[in-house]
């Protein structure tokens, strides 16, 4: 039986429009174990139930090595928005769940593949592409290596960073073209460009045509440790982060958005540095999703240098385009008709959640897409950004 054939233990159909796929795949038939730096990294899955951590550590004398939870949760959560909180859904879920021991992956079809530039590109970014413009990290700014794509985000450095905590708007923009994307992110970010050293790790949403041959939003992450040249991927198309999670499926579409002036819905992400293991482990609203080891970076072996939240949008177009960030409407339209990140906070040496100091804005073209930022006792401190993109104060 060939590898693929192998890894689908289980199959569940999508009921919607957009044909997904999920396959429900053992935990340990993963594409991150094919890594090379992950060749022995085992996953110890309990044989006995448990309701406590004493319990777990009482179930077997292994269970202290396993790699199914993080070893400790950053301290100092806060979340002190008044406005409450909408379950987000999966449109697989009207299916069913995956069993234990299995992970849910969207199947890649043959003409996902075709739609790439080429095989070996499929799923990975352009090199040296996709952060906004930092003079720290982008060593020659002039050779513009971000060209076509565009960015309305906050960014703090200046310290060491293990990680950080943001609730997401969720939007479901019009593109121009389906060449086009829009997403809401955010980046952890050591090294830089020079080199080809850069390192990051991502994670937000997504509407990207191109990838998924359809419009809808998108929950997706991303990691590379040689800015986008040769390593990383989105999702789990390559190998790199280990899934733990049953319930959610990386790249799979997620409901309800927001409608402008309308009802509102966001989600938490939250990505930490874990300090007993030093694995980077991702958290979306109360789902604990896995990790990326932390073999497989550079820089982020150890901290990161820069934080980043905010939109972007790309178009393989020279001229300008007409893709929405966010809702398409600029940050000073304010709540339920910009696109907001709030409550975002970084996580310090001491594994501790705190507000991030210094925050400066990037907007390549604030006339085409923007950024505003401000702190409340409700949002703590948040962003407001976006816009429409081609029109005629951005020609």
């Amino acid at each position: 039986m060939d590898k693929i054939n192998r890894l689908y233990y289980y199959t569940y159909l999508s009921v919607s429009a957009n044909g997904d796929i999920i396959d429900c795949v053992h935990i340990s038939k993963q594409p991150a174990f094919d890594h090379p730096l992950l060749k022995n990294h085992t996953i110890q899955l309990l044989q006995c139930p448990y309701r406590t951590i004493t319990q777990a550590l009482n179930c077997a004398p292994s269970l202290v090595t396993f790699q199914m939870r993080p070893s400790y949760h950053p301290g100092g959560l806060y979340d002190g928005s008044n406005i409450s909180t909408h379950p987000i859904t999966q449109i697989w879920h009207q299916k069913g769940k995956c069993p234990e021991n299995t992970i849910p992956i969207r199947r890649t079809k043959e003409e996902d593949v075709l739609r790439a530039s080429s095989i070996k590109r499929y799923g990975k970014k352009r090199p040296r592409s996709g952060i906004p413009t930092v003079a720290s990290i982008i060593d020659d700014p002039d050779a513009r290596a971000t060209i076509g794509h565009q960015h309305a985000a906050a960014s703090a450095s200046g310290d060491k960073y293990y990680g950080t905590k943001a609730t997401i708007n969720l939007w479901q923009p019009t593109l121009e073209s389906t060449s086009d994307f829009s997403l809401a992110q955010l980046w952890i970010i050591g090294g830089s460009y020079q080199g080809n050293d850069l390192n990051t790790i991502e994670a937000g949403w997504h509407v990207f045509p191109e990838l998924y041959q359809d419009s809808n939003t998108r929950l997706f992450i991303y990691w590379t440790r040689t800015a986008y040249d040769h390593t990383g991927c989105y999702n789990l198309i390559c190998q790199g982060f280990i899934q733990t999670n049953n319930q959610i499926a990386i790249g799979g579409s997620i409901s309800p958005v927001s409608l402008y002036s309308g009802s509102q819905y966001d989600i938490d992400f939250l990505i930490w540095k874990d300090p007993k293991d030093g694995n980077w482990w991702l958290q979306v609203g109360s789902d604990l999703l896995g990790y990326w080891p932390s073999a497989i970076f550079t820089y982020l072996a150890d901290s990161a240098s820069n934080v980043q939240w905010g939109g972007e949008v790309f178009s393989p177009d020279a001229s300008q385009t007409s893709t929405q960030m966010g809702s398409g409407h600029f940050p000073e339209e304010g709540f339920s008709k910009a696109s907001y990140i709030k409550n975002i906070q970084v996580i310090d040496s001491s594994n501790n959640l705190k507000y991030p100091n210094g925050v400066t804005l990037l907007a390549e073209r604030p006339s085409c897409h923007n950024v505003q930022n401000g702190a409340s006792s409700d949002w703590g401190t948040y962003i407001f950004f976006g816009g429409p993109g081609k029109g005629p104060n951005c020609p």
